[in-house]
């Protein structure tokens, strides 16, 4: 991590949390933006690190004004660190974890837009079966859909014992943290769109860089990790017109190189210290000249 972000002058951390990444930026000598769509990670940060040498921005790193405000910036170092934080996870009324109790919130703005529970207590069971299937790799996803919706009918779900039972009715008692973690994580991905919103701000924010720049994404998630792999990919093909487009317009050149030809893990030692990163992979893409 260090050595990416060396020699940067100007660094977006656009997923701040509390402050860890971006307290390195500046460590190196980099001017920050730092950005979160979580108000309380902005205050976090901002308590952390002040104000000298970082400035702030509150929004989802995939809004069009937080990407104009990246592309002002005029960055040649972008760093996003997937997922949910810490400190998110530690809270319980935000609901992101399955503590007894624990309200269905799992919104990352905070209070903006549609929370877990109304998810649960309102969408059918194909679109619960896709997403619990697709995000979470449950082989019995209809089956639990199925669950939510008679239960739902009985009592809107609203607390995370509701989720939880209802996982375990379906899996059976044998069911424990991991299959809660996945089912909740998928959740959670899907009520704030971080995969469509990754999707639309990879190429907005490698075109904020200037030429030479690097952006770098951290992943816990396959379907995140495969949307920056298959991006950095592409981006590294002499050709990157759309497929099917008769005649080149892109110049016949990459837009630059990985940096990155595998996922860098975390070692024994730092999963030892931190068991959070233990799903964590690192992908490094870096600029050649202006798309």
């Amino acid at each position: 991590m260090r050595g990416w972000a060396e020699g940067g002058r100007r660094a977006v951390d656009a997923t701040v949390g509390g402050g860890g990444h971006a307290a390195l930026l500046r460590e190196v000598g980099a001017e920050v933006l730092a950005v979160d769509r979580d108000a309380d990670a902005i205050a976090a940060a901002r308590a952390r690190l002040g104000e000298d040498g970082i400035r702030y921005s509150t929004g989802p790193f995939g809004s069009a004004k937080v990407l104009g405000t990246v592309a002002t910036f005029r960055p040649d170092r972008i760093l996003l660190d997937l997922g949910v934080s810490s400190h998110q996870l530690d809270t319980t009324e935000r609901g992101f974890s399955f503590r007894p109790g624990a309200p269905l919130d799992m919104r990352m703005a905070g209070g903006r837009g549609i929370t877990a529970a109304d998810l649960l207590n309102t969408w059918p069971v194909e679109r619960l079966a896709q997403d619990f299937a697709q995000l979470a790799d449950e082989r019995r996803a209809k089956r639990l859909a199925q669950v939510i919706v008679k239960r739902r009918a009985n009592a809107p779900f609203a607390s995370s014992d509701d989720f939880v039972n209802a996982i375990r009715e379906t899996l059976g008692p044998r069911s424990g943290p991991s299959d809660f973690a996945r089912l909740f994580q998928a959740l959670r991905i899907v009520v704030n769109q971080e995969l469509e919103q990754l999707d639309l701000a990879l190429p907005a924010l490698r075109a904020a860089l200037v030429p030479g720049g690097r952006i770098a994404v951290i992943t816990y998630h396959s379907g995140e990790d495969r949307i920056v792999k298959n991006a950095f990919r592409d981006w590294g093909k002499a050709c990157v017109c759309p497929p099917g487009q008769p005649v080149c317009t892109c110049r016949g050149r990459p837009l630059g190189r990985v940096l990155t030809k595998r996922p860098v893990r975390p070692g024994t030692a730092e999963v030892r210290a931190n068991p959070r990163a233990r799903s964590a992979q690192f992908r490094a893409f870096e600029v050649m000249h202006e798309a």
